[in-house]
């Protein structure tokens, strides 16, 4: 299978399909940005209505009308799946999810719209590490961990695998010495060390423990880290790569699953299928995912922006970010749209946590910053409610949480906290 090249050139610079509603200063912004940041890959996603029931009859379909060679997940079960051992495929069924990957042009496109109704087609999304805002401050803080009260905690979430998928991770940050790591890529022709420094900074902020200086940073240092890659050394990545982290975490027994980046969204438009399909599949396996609102808003101007894809699925919680004062960080997204519901808030400005070396440390701002506090407490969670069922935990999670004098468009249940 053609695996896209995730820059400005080879990507489809399509907005939303005609008929979505777009709120107008975001329609400006998006013909403003859309150069830079281009929604689509070129490729698509067959959606099965009966979901992996009619993979079989799918299959031929594929085979028989296009000529295609079309490829399982079920063929990697031994071993994780990446878009560069499939090169010669050109459709990829994954079997656990009903929903099939294929590099199509336009004229097979329309023929397979104009055969069944049994599948919908949808444009596979590039997505993109939010626009984090670094921090210049001398103040050696940790103030997340502190009004969570997971500094505090007696739980460490011990024995609890939390999985992190992003740039990757810098396995030999001196930080993480001694402790548990799983690592995997889903990008195709990298390995999975972290390049960039987004994905270490947000295992960090979940499941560090504490940098040269004795300082703890870190929410649950006592778990087994799953560090999977699936965004580029550059920072985005192909939709298909997530769907692969996402089976990939909750298929190596992760209780929690942190995802920190996505792809905008305009006002009227719904929740991702296929990410919802992965969700729910990492739902059954007993796995809790969280992953960032999104950065696009610039409340100081009243500019609002929806809640990003993939955080805007029922099945995944969807986090937004709070200052050190408790109030809504100005670039954090909202609850616009009717599915894409804020879930809790977290301390996502100046947060203090890892970065690749030589670095080693840094303070970052944004929802991806929120995303792995909340991560790291459904950690802490797990450890004292090992029998908890993802619902069960989202349960106790909310009530914990402390309420705030802020809309519930903003900020949901309020501020996590620990147990």
């Amino acid at each position: 299978m053609k695996s896209p090249k995730i820059g400005k050139k080879t990507l489809l610079r399509d907005g939303p399909s005609s008929g979505e509603p777009i709120d107008r200063v975001m329609r400006a912004s998006y013909e403003r940005e859309a150069t830079d940041n281009p929604l689509y890959t070129g490729r698509h996603f067959l959606i099965l209505n009966e979901g992996n029931r009619s993979i079989v009859k799918a299959t031929k379909l594929l085979e028989g009308k296009l000529g295609f060679t079309v490829a399982n997940t079920a063929d990697f079960v031994r071993e994780s799946l990446n878009e560069s051992k499939i090169k010669d495929a050109d459709a990829l069924f994954y079997n656990e999810l009903g929903i099939a990957l294929v590099d199509i042009d336009e004229d097979q496109r329309v023929m397979l719209e104009g055969s069944h109704q049994d599948y919908l087609i949808a444009p596979e999304k590039v997505v993109y590490i939010p626009d984090d805002i670094p921090t210049a401050t001398d103040n050696h803080t940790v103030w997340g961990i502190e009004v969570t009260k997971a500094l505090h905690s007696r739980y460490t979430g011990a024995g609890i695998k939390v999985a992190v998928i992003d740039t990757g991770f810098d396995t030999e940050h001196p930080d993480f010495a001694g402790r548990e790591i799983t690592t995997s890529t889903f990008v195709p022709d990298e390995n999975s060390m972290d390049l960039h420094g987004h994905g270490t900074h947000c295992t960090g902020i979940a499941c560090g423990a504490v940098d040269m200086e004795g300082v703890r940073y870190g929410v649950a240092p006592g778990t087994h880290i799953y560090a999977g890659k699936v965004l580029s050394n550059e920072g985005s990545g192909a939709q298909a790569w997530v769907l692969d982290g996402m089976t990939w975490a909750a298929n190596s027994g992760c209780r929690v699953l942190s995802m920190s980046f996505g792809s905008v969204v305009f006002a009227g438009q719904s929740y991702d299928i296929a990410y919802e399909r992965a969700a729910q599949y990492a739902r059954s396996k007993g796995t809790v995912i969280v992953a960032a609102a999104g950065n696009e808003s610039k409340r100081s101007k009243e500019i609002y922006y929806p809640v990003n894809s993939p955080a805007d699925c029922p099945s995944i919680l969807a986090v937004a970010a709070l200052d050190s004062s408790l109030k809504v960080a100005d670039f954090s997204n909202r609850a616009i749209n009717t599915n894409g519901l804020v879930d809790v808030a977290a301390p996502g400005v100046s947060v203090y946590s890892s970065w690749v070396m030589p670095v080693r440390n840094r303070f970052v701002s944004g929802t991806s910053m929120a995303t792995p506090h909340v991560a790291g407490i459904f950690a802490l969670l797990f450890e004292k409610y090992p029998d908890a069922t993802p619902a069960m935990a989202e349960e106790l999670f909310r009530a914990m949480a402390r309420k705030l004098p802020l809309s519930p468009q903003d900020v949901g249940a309020g501020l996590s906290m620990a147990p």
